[in-house]
């Protein structure tokens, strides 16, 4: 009759089945398979499998014990699920089992069919914050010591090697390598009992020491035996053997001039003595193998890798101005900032041939033409060009190579672009270098680090290659979409240039002069096809909104398929597109107006935010609800800096409502409600302070807000301006909305320098750092024109929202 298991669980406290193992110790996070051939064993294994699967393996003191009690086992044993049993016979079972958890023997009931123990889960005790340091040290030692063990121990498989030498975490190693290792089962039994991680790893690291002297002592014996046979008659015949099999085989002869056509090439190369000396190493290992030998194919591929570097190959640099600016002008509209950057640049290196360690990051917007820019510098310089995108890289070793001990090892993608370009000072991309990302494989921002250090890279050392390869005569070029998600010590190695967002204009010429000619050519459509001016400016504003012009492009490609498919139905020979035959051919304006306060409002104020792709206007809307009893409602996916700048704003009314005809009673009884449209778009940020405080206070004066106006900036408690980020970007939404005035923190004026000439030319910047001023501004006070375009708006509260713009970036206000 079958009978089921019950396990109890009370404070902790577990009642399974035993097997006590004979010379075997079991860990948790490991699978074994062993036999089992004692009744009370294969009785345990059948009552577990009618419970859960679950069984205590504990090991025995003595393996000559036959009916084990409690003072026959160790105290500290594994809790494991079993996944397979195999009635081998009526006395035999051969089962497949998985530790689970570290456990402690409490109690054991040796009478009835199969042993029972009572146990209690007892994992090990994790490492102190002030032992890591330790902790890695002993982490770091256990791994040389193994590899010394390797030495010793040939026998032990790939998976396993691969396994210790790849983990660096010390709960692991404590586990697996007791585990898997040729240890005596009291040795992993002292390794199992150990409660202290740190303790645990400490002793492991002595037993593998002790057993590493065991094992030099054993083959230093063998060598004293084998010593003792005639050397010479030795050596002869196992050389005649290698005879006879390499000329049975045919490649005893291919080997060696193979070997000598790598020794003449290296020697050729004429590189440092260490280099030098390394290589040919290598070409004696791949003369004495056999041309099958699995490891001359890795020999072979290594040295193949090492000889295709440039190490003598650089092209000559083109510094001439005039070429330079001619090559940038022809291949990009504006940047004119931009272009002076570098222009100088190779000004410097005209003058100074030796100048070294310029590393460019472009940091814009997508779509600006970060790549074009790098590809166009190559073009000036006469230099061959690589690009590695570093988008999701996670893994070190895809900078660093990996090393030649893995399978399938390869050189990482500096020494891979380097053999790509075929010269020793190309021009890198590195493209987007603000999405690196990190984790247990390592972290690439760092394996750069060495990379774009002028003083480190003369000497980079790839873990495939493991020789020295200077790589400061390359030019790097990173690009970068926000620069702040860009490590700090890489940044700081880097000398950037921003690129703006485009104007209307710029878009218009870029799509003129260079977008429309590609696609037309593309297409096969020169000649046959026009676009007006009107066309261009409709898709620009009706159907693409962007900091960039990569929309602009798809765009401007899809009229042209729509052409293309009525030239060649025969309907028409030649088209000229106007912008009404752009609706036709695209249907209805993709692009919305923007939620913006179009008329002079009360409670309405029209705000400027930063995002990842450029700067968005955003409008502050505030709602007051007389009879309420002083409730503040919050809306629009605002962040927790954005909600703590409407308590300021709050304040600052409560302080000053005598000053704008505020009764002071009339906040205890209304409820105010604040909003920020395009209410999916999480939004945060200290600059919103001067918009949400002119919208409260033009919602509870009464006084309209100018429709024509934006505003950002930090407020302070007593009312105070505070500077802000993002000026540039935010400016050019202002000049896109057809905005005339923009209130800016005083502190920012300096920083209209790098705002562009047109946006300039199209907004007036009023520097102001006290909220009085603020709202002196944007406020229509009694006795007050409005806004030439629009009356006020008496008494209006809020605005109803128009159709939806699409779904943006977080804004950063």
């Amino acid at each position: 009759m079958s009978e089921k298991v019950k396990i109890k669980i009370a404070r902790n406290v577990v009642h399974l089945p035993v097997i006590a193992l004979r010379g075997l110790v079991v860990f948790p996070n490991n699978v074994v398979h062993f036999e089992v051939g004692r009744e009370k064993s294969i009785a345990a294994i059948e009552a577990a499998m009618h419970g859960n699967s679950s069984v205590f393996l504990v090991a025995q003191q003595e393996m000559d014990t036959e009916n084990p009690n409690r003072e026959d086992l160790y105290a500290y044993g594994v809790i494991a699920d079993i996944k397979q049993a195999l009635r081998v016979s009526d006395d035999l079972v051969k089962v497949l089992v998985e530790g689970k958890t570290r456990a402690r023997l409490l109690e054991l009931e040796t009478e009835g069919r199969y042993l029972q123990a009572s146990v209690r889960p007892a994992p090990v005790r994790g490492i102190a914050a002030d032992k890591r340091t330790q902790c890695e040290a002993l982490v770091r030692s256990l791994k040389d010591c193994f590899e010394e063990y390797l030495s010793f121990s040939p026998q032990l498989s790939k998976d396993v090697v691969y396994n210790i030498i790849s983990s660096d975490n010390p709960l692991f190693l404590s586990e697996y390598m007791p585990a898997n290792l040729l240890l005596k089962y009291e040795d992993k039994q002292t390794i199992l009992n150990e409660t202290s991680l740190l303790t645990r790893l400490e002793k492991l690291l002595t037993l593998l020491r002790e057993e590493c002297q065991v094992l030099e002592i054993e083959r230093d014996l063998d060598e004293k035996v084998n010593a003792q046979m005639d050397k010479g008659q030795r050596e002869y015949y196992l050389r005649e053997q290698m005879h006879i099999i390499s000329e049975e085989l045919g490649d005893a002869e291919d080997t060696r001039a193979e070997a000598d056509g790598y020794r003449r090439k290296i020697e050729e190369l004429q590189l440092e003595p260490d280099t030098a000396e390394k290589l040919l190493k290598e070409c004696d290992r791949l003369a004495r193998m056999q041309s099958s030998a699995p490891e001359s194919g890795v020999i072979r591929n290594y040295l193949d890798t090492c000889l295709s570097l440039p190490w003598h190959t650089a092209t000559e640099d083109d510094l001439d101005q005039t070429h330079a600016r001619k090559v940038l002008d022809q291949q990009h509209y504006g940047m004119q900032k931009v272009k002076e950057r570098i222009l100088e640049i190779l000004a410097v290196r005209k003058l100074n041939n030796d100048v070294k360690g310029q590393i460019l990051c472009l940091v814009g917007p997508p779509g600006v033409g970060k790549t074009s820019i790098a590809h166009s510098v190559a073009d000036c310089m006469g230099r061959k060009f690589a690009r590695m995108s570093l988008g999701g890289v996670h893994d070190e070793a895809e900078i660093r190579g990996h090393r030649r001990t893995y399978i399938g090892a390869m050189p990482g993608r500096i020494i891979s672009a380097m053999i790509t370009a075929k010269s020793a000072n190309p021009v890198i991309l590195l493209d987007e270098i603000d999405k690196l990302a990190g984790d247990y494989k390592g972290d690439p921002s760092s394996a750069l680090l060495e990379v774009l250090d002028p003083e480190q890279n003369r000497t980079f050392k790839d873990n495939y290659l493991d020789i020295p390869f200077d790589l400061s005569e390359a030019l790097f070029i990173t690009t970068a979409n926000d620069a702040s998600t860009i490590p700090g010590p890489l940044y700081d190695r880097m000398d950037v240039i921003e690129l703006p967002s485009y104007t209307r204009t710029e878009k218009f010429n870029i799509a003129k002069r260079h977008l429309l000619p590609k696609q037309l050519k593309n297409n096969g459509l020169e000649g046959r096809v026009t676009m007006t001016t009107p066309a261009l400016y409709e898709i620009i504003d009706g159907y693409t909104r962007e900091a960039g012009v990569r929309n602009l492009e798809r765009t401007i490609t899809s009229v042209l398929r729509k052409c293309a498919q009525k030239i060649a139905a025969g309907e028409s020979e030649k088209i000229s597109i106007s912008a009404s035959a752009v609706k036709q051919l695209l249907g209805p304006e993709k692009v919305k107006p923007t939620f913006i306060s179009r008329k002079d409002a009360v409670g309405i104020a029209n705000g400027l935010a930063w995002t990842s792709v450029g700067g968005e206007m955003l409008p502050v809307e505030v709602a007051i609800i007389p009879g309420g009893s002083g409730k503040i409602e919050i809306t629009g996916s605002l962040g927790d800096v954005m909600k703590e700048s409407a308590q300021l704003a709050i304040s600052y009314a409560r302080v000053h409502a005598e000053k704008y005809g505020i009764a002071a009673d009339k906040l205890k009884t209304l409820d105010i409600h604040i909003h920020a449209p395009e209410g999916a778009v999480p939004k945060d940020g200290p600059s919103a302070g001067v918009t949400l405080t002119t919208a409260l206070i033009s919602a509870l004066s009464g006084y309209p807000v100018r429709h024509d106006l934006a505003m950002t900036g930090e407020i302070t408690l007593h009312g105070n301006v505070l500077p802000i980020g993002g000026l540039k970007e935010k400016s050019m939404a202002a000049y896109r909305e057809g905005i005339s005035t923009v209130l800016i923190p005083k502190d920012n004026a300096v920083d209209l320098y790098e705002v562009d000439a047109e946006v300039k030319e199209k907004i007036r910047f009023i520097p102001v750092e006290q909220l009085s001023q603020v709202l002196k501004h944007a406020l229509i006070m009694p006795g007050q024109t409005a806004s030439r375009t629009a009356p006020a708006v008496p008494q209006a509260t809020s605005l109803i929202a128009g159709e939806k713009a699409p779904k943006e970036p977080a804004a950063v206000m």
